[in-house]
């Protein structure tokens, strides 16, 4: 594991991180853009037969959150203030990929946009969000 992949370590392995199977896979830092790969598990899933809405919007927030981290060398966090989020396809049980970039960055507001693929690199998701850049908050000494 990379020195940089290593410093994401402890905060992709927090509860939520790993109820979603998160994995880091790449920044392009010319792009300020962050690839996680997610695994959705069936517990996820809706009688309608795909992940439920709000466990979407979840995985598109971890993405774009770790763009900014990864965009300010994990000195910044963002704070939401508004999500919004567009369903284009079913989104199944099992492995996805996320994409998360900072559209811009500015010392009051954060511009972030959000993209969740199937494995073939179907587009079933997307999101943009307004945050607030904060410190990034320090694990208590328990937690990792």
């Amino acid at each position: 594991m990379s020195g940089e992949a290593d410093a994401s370590r402890h905060a992709l392995g927090a509860a939520h991180a790993e109820l979603m199977g998160v994995e880091f896979d790449s920044f392009d830092r010319e792009r300020e853009e962050i690839t996680l790969r997610f695994r959705a598990p069936a517990s996820f899933i809706t009688p309608r037969g795909s992940v439920q809405g709000g466990l979407v919007a979840g995985f598109l927030d971890e993405v774009m959150g770790w763009a900014h981290v990864w965009a300010t060398d994990h000195e910044e966090a963002p704070l939401n203030l508004d999500l919004t989020m567009t369903i284009l396809r079913p989104v199944p049980a099992g492995p996805l990929v996320g994409k998360g970039r900072v559209l811009r960055r500015g010392r009051r507001a954060i511009f972030l946009e959000g993209e969740l693929f199937d494995p073939a690199g179907q587009l079933l998701a997307r999101a943009t969000s307004t945050a607030i850049p904060t410190p990034r908050p320090v694990a208590a000494p328990d937690e990792g």
